[in-house]
């Protein structure tokens, strides 16, 4: 048995250990999560595509409202535009950090993420700058013809799977491994544990299980990133985590090192693996939209942006705690209280313009949307997953422009209680001629 399944085996063991430790607390379980009351899981509910009609209800009444949560600090839910933004645009206001959650919601030291998220400045400030000169358009645009050669591959395979009529799985085969390869190509690490990675990527936004089972995956990726970084450590490579050993030696520490891969990996795999599925059912749900960025370039982007904040698939930003007692849109909020921002509900806000519960690429410009966050902690590869949405939705779309559901929409399963929200499969047929 190799080290590193040793490793994986012993951590499995230990994920356990700590499930049954937290589950037989008194107190509140967030294991259970799912039998939380519908108000209280109502932001990460949906009907489809859609969010739940009782988010906008919330959001017409009360833009900040509080969630009936059973612990000791007010929770708020922010469901309006401006109120999010005024909320994630106040970094000296409100705590991200790790340590808040430490004692409360099942959570120990030993299972903090690191990276950017759950950090406040000054150490986000500097951990951020650590990654944000591979993050620039120039940088990235020496990835530009691997992420097209990428998706030209994934479209051969799924042309081969679907010569003989049979149907193909466009998560399994296009919106995973899409993302896993690029990922991997960014950070520098094997492409053989991709199927690692992307099992524990979504089993930590995946709640339905329980807020212990998702702190277990963390641990586990966590645990993963380390080994990779005393291989870097040893023989820097020419991918994202090389290039911060080599230029940064040792004023990084191998753990902010392994959050800080964990952080990428986290923002920029199971959220564009949920993108490109779901972007492509919108398309497969509208001949009309097929056909227009079938035929037309310059209609991409319109529809990546207008796609990117009609799904908004996290559909809620890392949880805020208020420093100070406060006002924000005429609701008393004190320190200490815990703030949710809804990505999702925001997104859909009447103030960005009319009827915004709808896709319509071809609204006039709204302003910016939520999906990739807001202020400090907005998402540092937004324009990498922008890179590819643009080069994945049209090349699909032109392979196959007869490609369609191979079930009824109404059999397709999606996440139940997932912060990132997203599909299990989207079976098609592809009409391939053979």
């Amino acid at each position: 048995m190799s080290a590193m399944t040793t490793l994986r085996s012993r951590i499995f063991a230990w994920a356990g250990r700590l499930y049954l430790a937290r589950t037989r607390k008194k107190g509140f379980d967030l294991s259970r999560m799912s039998f939380l009351p519908d108000s209280v899981l109502m932001p990460l509910r949906r009907d489809g595509l859609d969010p739940v009609p009782d988010l906008a209800a919330v959001r017409e009444r009360e833009p900040i409202s509080k969630l009936p949560v059973p612990i000791a600090a007010n929770v708020w839910l922010v469901t309006g535009y401006d109120e999010a933004k005024a909320v994630l645009g106040k970094a000296d206001a409100f705590s991200s950090d790790f340590t808040n959650l430490i004692g409360k919601a099942g959570a120990g030291a030993e299972q903090n993420p690191g990276g950017l998220g759950f950090a406040d400045p000054p150490v986000h400030t500097r951990l951020r700058r650590l990654l944000t000169p591979e993050f620039t358009m120039r940088r990235l645009g020496r990835l530009t013809p691997r992420i097209h050669d990428i998706v030209e591959e994934r479209l051969d395979a799924m042309e081969k799977a679907g010569r003989d009529g049979d149907p193909v799985d466009l998560v399994a085969a296009f919106a995973l491994p899409i993302p896993s390869l690029v990922i991997c190509e960014l950070l520098g690490v094997p492409y053989e544990d991709r199927d690692d990675f992307e099992r524990l990527s979504a089993a930590r936004f995946d709640l339905f299980s329980g807020a212990n089972a998702s702190f277990g995956a963390i641990s586990e990726s966590l645990s993963y990133f380390r080994e990779v970084v005393k291989k870097q450590r040893a023989n820097p490579g020419d991918g994202l985590l090389g290039m911060i050993v080599r230029e940064h030696g040792d004023s990084v520490t191998d753990e902010e090192l392994a959050g800080l891969a964990d952080g990428v990996l986290t923002g920029g795999f199971e959220t564009t693996a949920s993108m490109l599925a779901l972007g492509a059912l919108v398309l497969l749900q509208d001949p009309e939209h097929f056909a227009t960025l079938k035929d037309g370039d310059e209609a991409v982007d319109r529809y990546v942006e207008e796609l990117l904040r009609y799904l908004t698939v996290v559909q809620v930003a890392f949880p805020r705690f208020a420093r100070e007692d406060m006002e924000i849109a005429g609701v008393r909020i004190s320190a200490g209280d815990v703030v949710l921002c809804s990505l999702s509900g925001a997104d859909r806000d009447g103030e960005l313009g009319p009827d915004m519960e709808r896709f319509d690429p071809h609204r006039p410009k709204v302003p910016s949307h939520l999906a990739f966050g807001y202020g400090i902690h907005r998402c540092v590869g937004a324009e990498l997953a922008r890179m590819e949405l643009r080069a994945a939705y049209p090349a699909l779309v032109r392979r196959f422009p007869s490609m369609r559901l191979a079930v009824r929409p109404e059999e397709l399963e999606f996440r139940k209680l997932s912060i990132v929200y997203g599909l299990d499969s989207l079976p098609v047929r592809l009409d391939v001629e053979g």
